[in-house]
């Protein structure tokens, strides 16, 4: 039986354990919004946790999308944020690139031209489609620009041993539209399928320095942090490899019955973010 949400923990044990948290961490597509639409909850949401004190920060595996393109979308939609609660896997291979190969300046860039616009800003060269312009670093991205040559020479170069990045490992994208939007994971498939090369690292969520640097910013504990998504694979596995408290929303991908069948199950299970805000005010009132 499921009534709005679920727990592995007992009434009184969960709210006791939602008490203690001071930040959440969200997912975007499908759990805030779906596609171009915001949930009619979304905003609510974020104003209880406002009143309760309770600080935010938005995350997302999509690195099709610059910061500043994002921050406009909420503020179309009527969320107001800052560049400072923004996280994307774009920054995340930023910050890996500088710390793992801090030499590399010449990188392949298989995503958007807002993405290719993030890296240049952060001071790297996108190299041309050329077997003469070797890179330093591959960078695979969910890139909804995708052209076939640039596909070829991403391959090329994962064939020839270059340091090989993917942002995320998301298969799909969530929307709201009647298509299939084929993500960074199926990309990488492809190359996989044609070279027998897989990336050197997968970035994004579950990859738990995403989190860590939510704590970092927000001077907050593992266990003062809820990472909430409606992802199995990526937003809770996050949550799991981070020591945050994990809740799967029944928004965006993830529904019940493929809940049911994680080896893990997450803390939560709520139907919405709408949910687990009652359930957060509720942990307050029971102090």
């Amino acid at each position: 039986m499921f009534n709005k949400f679920r727990s592995i923990y007992d009434e009184e044990a969960l709210l006791e354990r939602l008490g203690r948290i001071r930040h959440v961490a969200l997912d975007m597509d499908g759990t805030i919004y779906m596609g171009m639409t915001l949930f009619d909850y979304t905003r609510p949401f974020l104003e209880n946790l406002r009143q309760m004190g309770i600080t935010y920060s938005f995350l997302t595996n999509n690195p099709s999308t610059s910061i500043a393109d994002y921050l406009k979308k909420l503020s179309g939609m009527g969320v107001e944020a800052t560049e400072e609660e923004m996280y994307t896997t774009a920054l995340a291979t930023i910050d890996y690139i500088r710390t793992h190969y801090p030499e590399a300046r010449r990188l392949f860039l298989l995503g958007t031209p807002s993405m290719i616009a993030e890296f240049e800003r952060a001071g790297f060269e996108s190299v041309a489609d050329s077997a003469d312009e070797k890179p330093d670093v591959l960078v695979v991205a969910f890139d909804k620009t995708l052209e076939y040559s640039r596909l070829c020479r991403a391959a090329y170069w994962a064939q020839q041993g270059v340091p090989y990045i993917a942002t995320n490992p998301d298969r799909v994208c969530p929307t709201d539209q009647p298509t299939v939007l084929v993500d960074c994971g199926s990309i990488c498939k492809c190359i996989e399928h044609a070279t027998s090369r897989q990336p050197d690292i997968v970035l994004g969520k579950p990859d738990p320095n995403m989190l860590t640097g939510v704590q970092s910013r927000y001077g907050v504990r593992p266990d003062e942090v809820a990472m909430v998504g409606d992802r199995i694979y990526t937003d809770i596995e996050m949550a799991f490899n981070a020591g945050a408290f994990g809740v799967l929303v029944l928004s965006g991908e993830t529904t019940l019955d493929v809940a049911d069948q994680a080896p893990r199950q997450p803390d939560l299970i709520a139907e919405n973010i709408e949910v687990l805000g009652e359930l957060l005010r509720r942990s307050r009132e029971a102090k």
